[in-house]
């Protein structure tokens, strides 16, 4: 995916993160993606795609019943998106797993010489 740097993808960005985030707190029951972080957005050039970053503690099966959950709400997260962004459309979600933080702690572990 090409990602844009422009100022509108970023305030676009930054919204869909926060609806998000309020969405799987407040209106998606759905107990596998109760313990979701929500950590980024990346949006593509034409802001008809967002990219949104998570992560959720609990190792890889509850990653994969993680990433199950939110294909699963994907549509309804969307139609309630486009009831709550001032925009003309709603950019498709796409749930990426975050493994960031992981990589900084495993990869790169303190040295204690």
């Amino acid at each position: 995916m090409h990602r844009s740097d422009s100022r509108r993808s970023h305030r676009l960005g930054d919204q869909v993160m926060r609806e998000v985030a309020t969405m799987l707190i407040e209106d998606v029951s759905d107990p596998r993606i109760e313990m979701v972080t929500v950590s980024g957005v990346r949006m593509n050039k034409d802001l008809s795609i967002a990219e949104i970053l998570y992560t959720i503690p609990g190792g890889e099966e509850a990653q994969k019943d993680a990433a199950k959950g939110l294909r699963k709400a994907a549509g309804f997260m969307r139609s309630l998106l486009g009831r709550r962004l001032r925009s003309k459309f709603v950019p498709e979600l796409r749930f990426v797993y975050d493994s960031y933080l992981e990589d900084m702690v495993y990869d790169h572990p303190q040295n204690n010489d």
